[in-house]
């Protein structure tokens, strides 16, 4: 779960609310998940209004762990396609 948001996250670019997720979890798993990555310092959570927004924290990321956020995308593209393929 926590790499398909990531990948969204990537793929969007920009802050999306945690609603336009669609994962196959209950809003309290999902709720965990986005703790986690946030805590962890994989993606930023502000308020606009009443939405919860994230972000995922590219530059930090590539900063602290250079090429290791390209390759974990380019691993989970790969994987999506195999298991399409099948």
């Amino acid at each position: 779960m926590r790499l398909r948001i990531v990948c969204r996250l990537a793929t969007d670019g920009g802050e999306l609310a945690c609603s336009v997720f669609d994962l196959p979890v209950s809003k309290s798993t999902c709720t965990h998940h986005f703790r986690v990555l946030r805590e962890s310092g994989v993606i930023q959570q502000i308020y606009r209004g009443t939405a919860k927004m994230s972000l995922l924290r590219t530059e930090e990321l590539e900063r602290l762990f250079p090429g290791l956020l390209d390759s974990v995308l380019t691993a989970a593209h790969h994987q999506e396609q195999r298991l399409a393929g099948q």
